[in-house]
């Protein structure tokens, strides 16, 4: 039987005019540099959207051309977002925070044409060496300028636009949107987002059992709009009409939790660094700020503690669990309770919430060790595999990389985790973290959110070291919360409160900071190459 359905290709150009149709009014604000607050709409966003577009065109581009972006989360950067895949471009956001030996390799293996950049990271850009953009467009922020004869005015490009951009006849599999991932081993590597997964991502973002997005939400994307399109976010408002609001280069405790205050926010999302410091101030001072009753905090980059969503509970902030990785365009699961288990036991439920949830519709997971797929008991270990519309096939131009997909079709992720028979997945660590401890595997994972939930705990991270006699042992390095004392002995008595003596860490060494990646996921990497030689005879311990 032929089929009754229209052939309407799922691409990023309806979500735009929808949110210009529908919610013309319905604000987008911009943190600028120097702290001004910029108001535009979704009327202006599309208009300046497909001048952008036209304009690119008019410069030459072509389908599948790659347009760099080199900025912070704003207004003009969502312009981007929309304009550049709308001209048949692939917008290719470039992470501000990498070495610039990364970013240059990350240009030319991507082969970018164009570059859009905001004029206060133009010192950034000078030190990335060996690029050859053919031309470079700087969009101007207040409080900053910029004067070189080969760079040209953002402004000045859209100005070309005279209206009668001539839409290319777009296929939904044709690319939209690259990032490239942001391990703490080896090269980056590419993914390129189509346009079909940037809308069925959206629309997954926008159901009750996923974010629960609407256009009644104002919502703030604090997760980088350079990376992993800052978890498809602005996307999926710009889709359902909510007024957004973004910080710029600020996402100190204090600006954040101004904007959600001023801005009246009713749902934000970004990495544990970011909310372990909004939590540490609203402690500090629990009245100075009104927020949103219900607000709503999606979590993700590295496991949610479970005393922080006790924590913002206090403050009547719900704070979420999600996961996902640059690879699965980013989200595959997110954690909400299920009816039936809202009513178990507190201690039950917390646990639960901290959990990285269950698979977002289309999302297949499962776990396996040696090849062989575990049980959904919540206690047999393996490592999640995924599939499904958002998640990638391979990698682009990295044929020697793409043993990472097994030939069934499943991407190996590297995450260790349990499935319980609800289907709620519980990362136990990266498959590189965990500690083999005379035989015995110890979560790493499990260890820093216990130790975390320890009021004078800033942050901390357990990293595996060599020893003589049990192989490894875990170690941990500890950031206290400033002005505050707490001891090794304090520690290990908390833990004992939940682990076996033998998985308790070996030493507790304190520190002043922690090293994490461009994306704030902790290097334990450089943690455990510093360390290595702590079980050695001689070696001197603080």
């Amino acid at each position: 039987m032929n089929g009754t359905m229209m052939q309407y290709p799922l691409t990023l150009r309806p979500m735009l005019d929808r949110a210009a149709a529908l919610y013309p009014r319905v604000e987008i604000v911009s943190r600028e540099p120097d702290n001004t607050i910029v108001r535009e709409n979704y009327c202006a966003l599309r208009h300046r959207a497909l001048a952008l577009a036209e304009g690119l065109q008019q410069a030459g581009l072509q389908r599948g051309d790659r347009v760099a972006t080199l900025m912070w989360n704003h207004g003009t950067h969502l312009e981007a977002y929309f304009g550049i895949p709308l001209a048949g471009g692939v917008i290719h956001t470039l992470n501000l925070r990498l070495h610039p030996d990364e970013l240059s390799y990350i240009i030319n293996h991507a082969e970018d044409r164009f570059l859009i950049i905001d004029n206060n990271l133009l010192p950034i850009f000078e030190r990335v060496p060996s690029t050859r953009f053919e031309r470079i467009f700087v969009v101007r922020h207040t409080g900053c300028d910029f004067n070189c004869e080969h760079l040209e005015d953002y402004e000045a490009l859209l100005a070309t636009a005279n209206g009668n951009f001539s839409a290319p006849l777009l296929n939904e599999n044709e690319a939209a949107a690259m990032c490239y991932t942001s391990g703490t081993t080896g090269k980056p590597k590419a993914v390129v987002y189509s346009h079909r997964a940037l809308v069925l991502h959206s629309l997954a973002l926008g159901l009750v059992d996923g974010m629960a997005l609407s256009s009644s939400d104002t919502v703030m994307p604090v997760s980088s709009m350079f990376h992993a399109n800052a978890w498809g976010i602005p996307y999926a408002a710009t889709m359902l009409g909510a007024k957004q609001v973004f910080p710029g280069p600020y996402v100190d405790a204090e600006r954040v939790l101004d904007l959600l205050e001023r801005e009246r926010v009713t749902f934000s999302g970004g990495v544990p660094t970011v909310w372990l410091a909004v939590a540490q101030a609203l402690e500090d001072q629990p009245d100075r700020w009104k927020l949103q009753p219900a607000l709503r905090v999606v979590i993700a980059g590295s496991a949610l503690p479970e005393s922080l969503i006790r924590r913002f509970d206090r403050f009547g902030i719900t704070a979420i669990q999600l996961w996902g990785m640059t690879e699965t365009t980013p989200i595959a699961t997110f954690c909400k309770l299920k009816p039936h288990l809202r009513n178990e036991p507190e201690d039950q439920t917390y646990a639960l919430r901290a959990t990285q949830g269950i698979a977002l519709p289309f999302v297949e997971i499962r776990a396996c060790n040696d090849q062989r797929e575990v049980p959904w008991d919540g206690s047999t270990m393996g490592e999640l595999q995924v599939r499904g519309p958002w998640v990638a096939g391979s990698y682009y131009n990295l044929l020697e990389e793409n043993a990472r997909w097994t030939d069934d079709g499943w991407l190996r992720t590297g995450d260790v985790v349990t499935i319980d028979d609800e289907g709620y997945v519980k990362i136990t660590d990266r498959q590189k973290d965990l500690i083999k401890s005379g035989g015995e595997w110890i979560s790493s994972v499990d260890l820093e959110n216990a130790i975390v939930a320890h009021p004078s705990v800033k942050e901390a991270a357990v990293v595996a070291i060599p020893h003589p006699r049990w192989q490894e042992r875990p170690l941990a390095l500890v950031v206290r919360v400033e002005g505050r004392l707490v001891t090794p002995q304090d520690l290990r008595d908390l833990l004992l409160e939940k682990f076996a003596k033998w998985q308790l860490p070996d030493d507790f060494v304190f520190v002043n900071e922690l090293p994490h990646t461009s994306t704030g996921k902790l290097l334990k990497t450089e943690l455990r190459n510093s360390y290595a030689h702590w079980h050695q005879p001689g070696k001197v311990k603080n």
